[in-house]
């Protein structure tokens, strides 16, 4: 899961990375408005976590920027208001979700794994096509009912072509998905690791497909493509 988080507070903020690099997750930190706004813009990521109250640009402004772009990241807003009409507001301009300070770190890390569960079209933790099942919220895989040793990317590759398994993924989405706008993601870097997941579901049910022009197909073998 790529995280983009928008928090002035060095306290506030080092204790949420920690916490969510410590579960395999990378997150991407801005400490003020128009920086938060631009990576939001950018794009690449999972969910967004947006304070209210920073310098240069509120939580308000960039909420309803990005939502006027028409950009559908979920986003988790953390505010120090617990004014009802507060609260209506921020869901009003387009937040999927809240939080009030003070918080406890593992919901918080509860309410953002449910908000990308959401935004991958997943309602439930435990995902899969045939023999192949995720757990979301653990980031562990299993296939034909063992283990499956996954790098980070290669299960987060997993997790996008499983949220649209049966129809072809833009490799131009996947990158983005994986790398956000990092040097290191090419497309050849995605073609390596399709390669590679590849040779991880040999003799199971599932496989990786190519459509020539467009990106990768997940399916179960038995399984029509549409």
């Amino acid at each position: 899961m790529r995280i983009l988080l928008i928090e002035d507070s060095l306290d506030i903020a080092d204790a949420i990375v920690t916490k969510f690099e410590r579960e395999g997750h990378v997150v991407q930190l801005a400490q003020d408005g128009n920086t938060g706004e631009d990576f939001a813009i950018g794009g690449g990521f999972d969910v967004i976590i947006l304070d209210i109250n920073l310098p240069g640009k509120d939580g308000f402004a960039i909420l309803a920027s990005i939502r006027q772009l028409k950009l559908a990241t979920p986003v988790l807003v953390i505010t120090a208001r617990n004014q009802v009409a507060d609260k209506v507001s921020l869901l009003d301009l387009g937040a999927d979700d809240y939080i009030v300070k003070p918080f406890d770190l593992n919901e918080l890390a509860a309410r953002t794994r449910a908000l990308a569960r959401r935004g991958l079209g997943f309602s439930q933790p435990t995902v899969g096509v045939g023999q192949l099942q995720l757990d979301i919220n653990t980031r562990s895989a299993l296939l034909a009912g063992r283990p499956l040793d996954l790098g980070r990317r290669e299960f987060e590759m997993l997790e996008v072509l499983v949220g649209s398994a049966g129809h072809a993924v833009n490799k131009e989405h996947i990158m983005l998905k994986l790398f956000g706008h990092d040097d290191t993601g090419t497309l050849n870097a995605v073609e390596l690791l399709v390669s590679r997941l590849r040779k991880k579901l040999t003799q199971s049910d599932v496989e990786i497909l190519t459509q020539r022009g467009v990106g990768y197909i997940l399916r179960c073998q038995n399984q029509a493509l549409e």
